[in-house]
């Protein structure tokens, strides 16, 4: 049996007056280890929402959510850092590198609050830069790449610090197709590595390219192919 390294149970989420809005409605979702999973819908549909919730990076009003078994529900904002830091990694549309920085750098700056010593730091990057295609590009300046490299960077930049669990925000929406589905079938291979991945996208090239597919619609789980031979 898959051991599920998130869960989801009757997770609610309500943002308060003056505008009340309930962005998710009772999700109950489990995600095995390894697992590779498209989050779909339309616009206000809840993805970015539930994204944000799975991350720790918002609190659900009401259910429970573990990683890795774990209840981080109750949580202390410092020890939902922590998780994010040891158990999560991020990657969004928008690359969020620093240009005056090499590749490498970008990398390693990545590991500071994991504690990580410096050499360390850097052997990692290079592990995570060669993982994404990226080795002969180690020297180079974020500024000097092109939008498909640039968010290989983000990607190793992520996984350098093995997480469990990455999640991505729409991780090609700025780039051309071709540089797009590049990019997400090097996202679909990092499960082979153990590492569960959970993206949302608008793209139904890039869902289908995921073994699962989530979609949502007003707050709630209307599809899941987990089930689906």
């Amino acid at each position: 049996m898959t051991t599920a390294v998130l869960e989801l149970s009757g997770v609610g989420k309500t943002y308060p007056a003056p505008s009340t809005v309930t962005a998710l409605d009772g999700i109950d979702l489990v995600i095995g280890a390894g697992e590779t999973v498209a989050i779909t819908g339309a616009s206000g549909a809840g993805k970015s929402t539930l994204l944000s919730i799975l991350g720790t990076l918002e609190r659900p009003t009401r259910g429970t959510v573990r990683i890795a078994g774990a209840d981080v529900s109750a949580l202390s904002d410092p020890e939902l850092s922590d998780v994010r830091a040891t158990r999560l990694g991020f990657v969004f549309q928008q690359f969020f590198l620093l240009e005056h920085l090499s590749v490498l750098d970008n990398v390693a700056t990545g590991l500071l609050y994991r504690g990580v010593p410096a050499r360390a730091r850097r052997e990692r990057a290079a592990e995570a830069l060669y993982e994404v295609g990226l080795a002969d590009r180690i020297g180079h300046r974020a500024g000097q790449l092109s939008g498909g490299e640039r968010q290989r960077v983000a990607i190793a930049r992520a996984i350098a610090g093995r997480p469990a669990v990455l999640l991505a925000d729409e991780p090609t929406g700025n780039l051309d197709s071709a540089t797009g589905a590049e990019i997400t079938a090097l996202l679909a291979g990092l499960a082979d590595g153990d590492t569960t991945v959970v993206l949302i996208t608008h793209n139904a090239d890039v869902a289908a390219a995921m073994r699962r597919q989530v979609h949502l619609s007003d707050g709630r789980i209307v599809r899941d192919t987990g089930g689906e031979s």
